[in-house]
Formats: structure tokens, C-alpha cells, sequence
């Protein structure tokens, strides 16, 4: 599946990479602005309604020079990055012992999949009234919203290693930790990284769905004074910088895994 899928990429960055290609970006980023400008001029709306850019953006500028929005986007991406740690971490170990035991599997999977349909939102209230509006209560949220993804891909991951392989590492007399290290890790990077994406953009929306419930900074707190002054300009925002920050957050997991998959596109001998 991997490979299909760089298959399916490379011709999409040659396109990107020919004279014109790499204007698409700017060009459809130009149109949208354009359809929002006309939108919010012609549109009939009001201004507390639907901002023009050029509000928008000087909205921004102030927020950059008061310091709020560098204090409350700081405070929001260390809760990102606190409960994506915290999640992963705990996904992977869990993920690895259930994918090596089908019997422990068994016996959690229907806690495992049952907390996953009830919504993180519904749980939120309780979290952040069990352990205060304080900054632990968001790192958990990002933490069980991460959670999940990750500990799937985990499994999955361990559990598509060859057996052939693990064979051959047998007679060769291999350790459990070389097994692991040389074997299990690489094997399983592929998929895992895969779950790593998702969470890493899910844990965003862990950290601003606390913030909704009770917070008092942050950049969903920064939303939710934005909707009760009718100050849609700094809605507009906060929304970007988190989507600015998802898209760092997930461009740092796209280096990481060329980094660490890069065995994979070594020409064969």
C-alpha cells in the first residue's frame, strides 16, 4: 500500500515540479481570498458576520503586537505537543503488547473500541471538572483523542511483519530486543507513521475542544472571545493559526517519516 501510494505522488510533484506547476498552490490560494472578498462585499452580510481579508488580517496584525495571540497559540501547542507525546507513547506500548499477544487482544479490544464511541466532546466537561480547567486536563483530552489512531496502526504495524522473517531471526539465535530493533520497528514504521499523521492532527482538536470546555487562555479560549464579543475578525484568527499550526505539526511528521523511511528508497543491489 505504501508503495502504491509513492507511486500515485511522484507524478503529481513532476506535474508540480514543471514550469506553472508549482503557481497552482498560489494561484487557488489567490481565488479563494478573491470569493471571500466578493462574499463579504456583496454577499449582504455584515461585517461581524463575515469580515472581509482585510479585516481579518488586520486583526491579526493587532493580535501579533498585544502579544495574544503569540501567548494563547504558545499555551495551545504545548498542549498539543504534551498530549501528542503522552498518547503516542502510550498508544505504541499498549499497540506492540496487543499485537504480540491476540489473547490480551481479545480481552481488551471491546473496552478499547467502546470508548472510542463516546465522543471526546461528551467527555470533556468531566475531565476538565475532575482535574480543573488547568493545562493537565487539555493534554489528557489530546492524549485519549490520540490515543486510539495511533494504538490501531500500532497493531496492525507488528502484526504484518513476515513470518518468514521472523523465522530466519530465530535461527540466526536473535534477542527479543534485536528481534525488536532490527526486525519489528522497521517492519511496522511504515503503517505506524501512517497513525502518526492522523493523530498529530487530531490532537489539535483535542486541545481546542478542553479549551471550549473550560480554559482561560489558549487559542480555542481565544475563539470562544471572539464569538462572545461578535469579533468574528479574530475567529477568523484563531481558526488559521491552528490550521497553520496543524499543517507545521503534520509537515514535521511527513520529514520525519522520509527520514526514517529512507532505507526504503535505496536502489536495490
Amino acid at each position: 500500500m505504501e508503495l502504491s501510494l509513492q507511486r500515485n505522488i511522484k507524478p503529481v510533484m513532476r506535474k508540480l515540479a514543471r514550469p506553472g506547476g508549482c503557481l497552482t498552490v498560489p494561484v487557488s490560494i489567490i481565488a479563494a481570498l478573491a470569493a471571500w472578498e466578493a462574499a463579504s462585499r456583496w454577499g449582504g452580510l455584515p461585517a461581524y458576520l463575515l469580515p472581509s481579508p482585510a479585516r481579518v488580517w488586520e486583526r491579526f496584525l493587532l493580535a501579533v503586537l498585544d502579544g495574544s495571540l503569540a501567548r494563547n497559540t504558545a499555551t495551545t501547542l504545548l498542549e498539543v505537543l504534551l498530549g501528542l507525546a503522552a498518547g503516542v507513547i502510550l498508544a505504541t506500548i499498549t499497540g506492540y503488547l496487543l499485537g504480540k499477544s491476540p489473547l490480551l487482544e481479545r480481552l481488551l479490544s471491546p473496552y478499547l473500541v467502546a470508548s472510542q464511541a463516546i465522543p471526546v466532546v461528551a467527555i470533556a466537561p468531566l475531565l476538565v471538572i475532575w482535574f480543573d480547567s488547568r493545562m493537565f486536563s487539555k493534554v489528557l483530552i489530546c492524549a485519549l483523542i490520540v490515543f486510539f489512531p495511533v494504538l490501531v496502526n500500532t497493531v496492525v504495524g507488528v502484526r504484518t511483519v513476515p513470518e518468514n522473517l521472523r523465522d530466519l531471526m530465530r535461527s540466526m539465535r536473535a534477542t527479543p530486543i534485536q528481534m525488536l530493533a532490527y526486525l519489528e520497528i522497521p517492519a511496522a514504521l511504515p503503517v505506524f507513521l501512517g497513525g502518526l499523521r492522523i493523530g498529530t492532527t487530531l490532537s489539535v482538536i483535542g486541545a481546542v475542544v478542553g479549551e471550549f470546555v473550560g480554559a482561560d487562555r489558549g487559542l480555542g479560549f481565544l475563539i470562544n472571545v471572539g464569538r462572545g464579543q461578535f469579533d468574528t475578525a479574530l475567529v477568523f484568527v484563531a481558526v488559521f493559526t491552528l490550521v497553520a499550526m496543524a499543517l507545521v505539526l503534520y509537515g514535521v511528521v511527513l520529514l520525519l517519516e522520509k527520514k526514517l523511511l529512507a532505507w526504503q528508497r535505496r536502489p536495490q543491489i
